[in-house]
C-alpha cells in the first residue's frame, strides 16, 4: 500500500505520538537549556530519501535528530528579541489550522475569511482602536506589515497629487520622502524591497536620552520639505527603550502637511491593556496605518503579523490579484487583495482560539505581569554593584550591562547565555554595548526571575 495511505490508517497513532512529543516539549520548557550551543552534529547534506519510512518513523527521527538542538524559545526564560511563547489554546488552534489546511484567501466556500475579520475586530478592541475606522489583514510578521504600509502610503500620497503609482509605477511620483527617528530594522529592509531605498529616509532627531521622536525637529523637516508625497514612521514602543512617540502631536503635523502617518506598534499596541500604560498610545487612532504582531504579546505561534489601516480601499488597490479562477460573488473580504501572499495560512485561527479561551483579561494579565517582571529585574540591576541599568524600562524590555568596557560586556553576555538558564540578546544604547531582556512570555513567573538573577550573578 502507498505509504501515505498507510499513515492515514494510522492517523490516531500518529496524532497521539505528536501530542506526546508536543506535551513533553512544553512541559520540559521550565528546565530545558534555553538555547542550544552546538547543533553541528546535524548534517544538512544527507542524501534525499527515496522511499521514506512513514510518519511514525519520521517522528522518531525528529526526536533524535532535531528536537535536542532547538532553542527553547517558547520557554519562560528566553528573553531575547521580543518573543512570545504560544499559549495552550493558541497551539491547539495552530495544530487544527494545519490539519484543516485552509487557503484563507477569501469568503468562497469557507468561513476562514469571516474568522479573520472577527479577529481583526477583536485586535482593534484590544488595542483601543475603533472598529468602524480600522480594517486590515494578518501577515507573516512585522516585515510584511511594514511593507504593506510603505506601498499603501506611496499610493495614497500619489493619489493626492493625481498620480496612480499602482498603475504607472513609482517612477511617476517625482519624490516620496520618509521621515523617522528610530525605525525598526524591518522598515529599513522594506524601503529597499519597495524600491524607495534604504538610504532615502530623512532621520528625525530624538528627544535627549531617549529613542522617541523630537517633535519640533519633525516639524522643521516637514516645513522644509518640497515633496508633496510624505510618510512619517512613528513608534509605539521602540525595540530597545520601548519609547513611545508623541502620536497626538505627530498626527497634528501629518494632517497639516498632508503626510501619511504609520505607527510601528509591533508589541506596544497591546500596552493598551495595561491601565498604567494605556496613555502612551494616545493618538494612535489617528494613524493611517499600524503594524503589530501576534507572535509577540498575543503569544500565538509564529508566524503572525498584523496590519491595520484607515485606507483599506487603497491597500486593496495596491495588492489586488486578477485571474478568472479567483473571481467570487460571495460577500466578504478577499484577503488575497490585502497582502503579498496569494496563498495564505489560516493564521487567524490560533488568535481566535487564544482570545476565545482567555479573553481580554487573560491577555491583559500577560502584559501587566511582563511589565512588572521587567521592572523587578531593572530594580535588581540598578541596586547591583557590578551592573549598570542603561535605561529605566517603560514596558517589558530591560537594558543593562556590566561595569567593564564593551569587549568585557560581550564576554559577559556570552557567559550569561552559556549558562543555559537564560537567553539575552545584545544591543547598542547611547553608544554603549549592552544586553536586552525582553519579557513577552505568558509562562514567565517569579521563580524564573530568581533563576535569571542567579544565572547572571553566577558569572560576574
Amino acid at each position: 500500500m502507498n505509504r501515505k495511505f498507510e499513515d492515514l490508517n494510522q492517523i490516531g497513532d500518529i496524532f497521539a505520538k505528536v501530542g506526546e512529543i508536543a506535551q513533553d516539549y512544553l512541559k520540559s520548557g521550565d528546565d530545558a537549556p534555553v538555547v542550544c550551543h552546538d547543533s553541528s552534529t546535524f548534517n544538512p547534506y544527507l542524501p534525499l530519501p527515496a522511499q521514506g519510512d512513514g510518519a511514525l518513523a519520521a517522528l522518531d527521527a525528529l526526536k533524535q535528530d532535531i528536537l535536542p538542538y532547538l532553542a527553547t524559545s517558547s520557554g519562560p526564560r528566553y528573553l531575547g528579541f521580543v518573543t512570545g511563547g504560544a499559549t495552550p489554546a493558541a497551539v491547539a488552534g495552530d495544530w487544527i489550522a494545519s490539519t484543516i489546511d485552509q487557503n484563507a484567501t477569501g469568503p468562497e466556500g469557507s468561513v476562514a475569511s469571516a474568522v479573520e475579520q472577527q479577529v481583526i475586530n477583536w485586535i482593534c478592541d484590544l488595542g483601543g482602536l475603533p472598529r468602524a475606522r480600522f480594517d486590515g489583514a494578518l501577515t507573516t510578521g512585522a516585515t510584511a506589515s511594514n511593507l504593506l504600509a510603505v506601498v499603501t502610503a506611496r499610493q495614497w500620497c500619489g493619489e493626492q497629487v493625481g498620480i496612480d503609482v499602482d498603475a504607472d509605477g513609482a517612477v511617476a511620483l517625482p519624490s516620496f520622502e520618509v521621515f523617522s527617528a528610530t525605525p525598526h530594522a524591518s522598515m529599513i529592509k522594506d524601503l529597499s524591497v519597495s524600491g524607495v531605498g534604504r538610504n532615502n529616509i530623512i532621520r528625525v532627531a530624538t528627544e535627549p536620552g531617549t529613542e522617541a521622536m523630537h517633535v519640533q525637529d519633525l516639524a522643521d523637516k516637514l516645513v522644509n520639505s518640497a515633496s508633496k508625497a510624505k510618510m512619517v514612521i512613528a513608534s509605539a514602543g521602540t525595540v530597545n527603550a520601548t519609547d513611545f512617540d508623541d502620536l497626538v502631536a505627530i498626527a497634528d503635523l501629518c494632517a497639516a502637511h498632508g503626510a501619511w502617518l504609520h505607527v510601528d506598534a509591533a508589541f506596544g499596541l497591546f500596552a493598551a491593556l495595561d491601565e498604567r500604560r494605556a496613555h502612551l498610545l494616545a493618538g494612535i487612532d489617528r494613524a493611517d496605518s499600524i503594524t503589530s504582531d501576534g507572535h509577540k504579546w498575543l503569544n500565538v505561534p509564529y508566524d503572525c503579523g498584523i496590519f491595520l489601516t484607515r485606507q483599506i480601499s487603497v491597500l486593496e488597490k495596491c495588492f489586488r490579484a486578477f485571474a478568472p479562477y479567483l473571481a467570487s460573488t460571495v460577500p466578504g473580504n478577499n484577503y488575497i487583495n490585502r497582502g503579498v501572499e496569494n496563498s495564505r495560512r489560516f493564521r487567524a485561527l490560533p488568535i481566535w482560539m487564544a482570545i476565545t479561551a482567555y479573553g481580554r483579561d487573560g491577555i491583559a494579565d500577560i502584559v501587566r505581569r511582563n511589565c512588572d517582571q521587567a521592572r523587578d529585574l531593572a530594580h535588581w540591576v540598578a541596586d547591583h554593584d557590578e551592573l549598570i541599568l542603561l535605561r529605566d524600562p517603560l514596558l517589558n524590555v530591560v537594558m543593562f550591562c556590566g561595569r567593564g568596557n564593551d569587549d568585557a560586556n560581550r564576554q559577559l553576555l556570552a557567559r550569561i547565555n552559556a549558562t543555559g538558564k537564560v537567553f539575552l540578546t545584545p544591543t547598542i544604547y547611547n553608544e554603549r554595548f549592552g544586553f536586552r531582556a525582553a519579557f513577552s512570555n505568558w509562562r514567565t513567573r517569579g521563580h524564573d526571575l530568581v533563576i535569571v538573577k542567579n544565572a547572571i550573578q553566577g558569572v560576574l
